[in-house]
């Protein structure tokens, strides 16, 4: 019989001030708050498209939206506003669709994987350069600690972009060759599925962002990302280290904004966009798989997950233990790695009833 047991902490720092919550990025009498940005990442944020913060046709635009809708950026550690960023409009979401399906044709037939593959790698070269920058945007928007910003969730990105490259090599090929019922002629052809909509959670911004972008570029999809509202200032430098790179108009567009009846609802249900990739909870897949259905799109969702963590007994060998307590406290680690916001997360362990006691020790 198996028992389940678990832990599940809410990791939190609190910071308290004396003095009442205040714009840091616009207001000046916020210098005298204890927690002060550092200059020289306050500089990189106000460097930052957070007004023309639609990338449309190779150009960064302001919003055409008729409202003074901001995203506030708040630094967790802090409680302050660090920056606001512009959100789209639905004719902002049309605009970066048109652009998108322009760039299809001369993205995917006319250029060759080899030259997308170029530009990715110089993308990659960029995204190592600005490895501190992206990495400090990361922890004052999302709030995870430095070094875990600068080794895991800029390095994922790193690594994610690493592995694309690799698989579609210096001479790749989506063309594959067979011989079928005799036929030594018969060729396979794996082309673009076509413009694709991307959208992203915070918990890992620059994994995710990777994830999705990278994979659909190299194929020669034309994309269109909203990253989530709540880490909106990696997505900012993304983009604009897509523009450093040199990619075509229109094969690369972003737009901000939140998820339901708003951007992510109007780029999920929009007849010209032919796959909707979406990593997030278990409530907005359901609303995108909905806003989706009614033009047939294709739709990839990763919801929320957070399995099991099993624990056998077989570790246990001559009243040797060690290999199962270890086995035990790292389960624990990872389940308090990025303060247990990780899908995988292995928030449930399960060990032998015999061994219930030892495990709670």
């Amino acid at each position: 019989m198996w028992i389940s047991y678990f832990l599940l902490l809410a990791v939190a720092a609190e910071t308290t001030t004396t003095q009442e919550s205040c714009n840091i990025a616009t207001d000046s009498s916020c210098s005298n708050v204890s927690h002060v940005l550092d200059p020289t990442v306050k500089q990189w944020i106000e460097e930052l498209p957070t007004e023309n913060s639609m990338y449309l046709s190779g150009a960064w635009m302001k919003s055409t939206s008729d409202t003074n809708n901001a995203i506030d950026v708040v630094d967790p550690s802090t409680g302050q506003t660090i920056s606001q960023v512009a959100v789209a409009s639905k004719l902002d979401v049309d605009m970066a669709v048109i652009a998108a399906r322009q760039a299809l044709e001369g993205w995917s037939i006319d250029t060759t994987l080899k030259e997308r593959r170029k530009l990715v790698s110089r993308l990659y070269d960029l995204y190592e350069k600005h490895a501190e920058q992206m990495a400090q945007l990361i922890t004052h928007e999302l709030g995870s600690p430095i070094e875990f910003s600068r080794d895991a969730q800029v390095g994922s990105g790193s690594y994610v972009m690493e592995q694309f490259l690799h698989e579609v090599g210096d001479e790749g090929s989506f063309e594959s060759f067979y011989q079928l019922d005799g036929d030594e002629d018969t060729t396979i052809f794996h082309q673009a599925i076509g413009v694709v909509a991307l959208i992203t959670p915070w918990n890992w911004p620059m994994n995710q962002i990777a994830l999705k972008v990278i994979p659909a570029l190299l194929v020669g999809c034309p994309v269109i990302l909203k990253p989530s509202e709540e880490t909106p200032l990696s997505a900012l430098l993304f983009g604009q280290l897509i523009h450093m790179a040199g990619f075509p108009s229109g094969v690369f567009q972003l737009v901000n904004g939140y998820g339901r009846s708003h951007v992510g609802e109007w780029l999920a249900s929009h007849p010209n966009i032919d796959m909707v990739s979406f990593t997030g909870s278990t409530r907005a897949g359901k609303q995108v798989s909905l806003a989706a259905a009614p033009t047939l799109k294709r739709v990839s969702l990763e919801m929320g997950g957070k399995g099991a963590n099993i624990i056998f007994d077989d570790l246990i060998e001559d009243n040797d233990f060690e290999d199962f307590q270890d086995a035990i406290e790292n389960g624990v680690y990872e389940v308090m790695s990025n303060s247990g916001q990780t899908c995988n997360a292995p928030t449930r362990m399960l060990v032998p009833q015999q061994y219930w006691d030892f495990a709670l020790g």
